[in-house]
């Protein structure tokens, strides 16, 4: 009888997580946590062409160990989003200008989306989120699978 409550138990368990497999595509757990972000957005290849001009600051929000997992997209500059001058810092990187365009990217395009519409709320006017992210979202392949530099 045990044996059957545990094989019971796991079948609902996988039944529960096909609700989060992905529809046309796109993963439901990711849409679920994903903010709408109602401003302007950049494809990779967009995103790497304007911060090579510098008509962007490209910002690369993740974490450390994702960095030194994955590299950061070749011209960003790393500002892990979970410092607790995060706002102090990118003020510093566009020189107090809060109307300078930035551009965030993250692994998917949760975190970027989300702080894009936090730091909006913050005063800074031209907040850009690469939706892609490194890793690829519903939005396309990402950073790494279009082939772009990283460091």
């Amino acid at each position: 009888m045990k044996r059957r409550a545990v094989l019971t138990g796991l079948g609902a368990c996988a039944v529960a997580g096909l609700g989060f497999v992905a529809l046309d595509g796109q993963n439901l757990f990711y849409s679920a946590l994903t903010e709408d972000f109602g401003g302007d957005t950049l494809t990779p290849p967009q995103a790497h062409d304007m911060a090579m001009a510098n008509s962007i600051v490209l910002i690369d929000i993740r974490r450390p160990d994702e960095w030194a997992r994955t590299g950061s997209a070749g011209p960003a500059l790393r500002l892990d989003l979970r410092r607790e001058d995060f706002i102090a810092a990118l003020d510093g990187a566009v020189d107090g200008n809060r109307d300078a365009p930035v551009a965030l990217i993250c692994a998917r395009g949760v975190r970027s989306a989300r702080l894009a519409n936090h730091l909006r709320a913050a005063g800074f006017t031209r907040i850009i989120d690469v939706p892609e992210g490194m890793l690829g979202s519903s939005a396309g392949p990402g950073w790494i699978a279009r082939g772009l530099p990283v460091r």
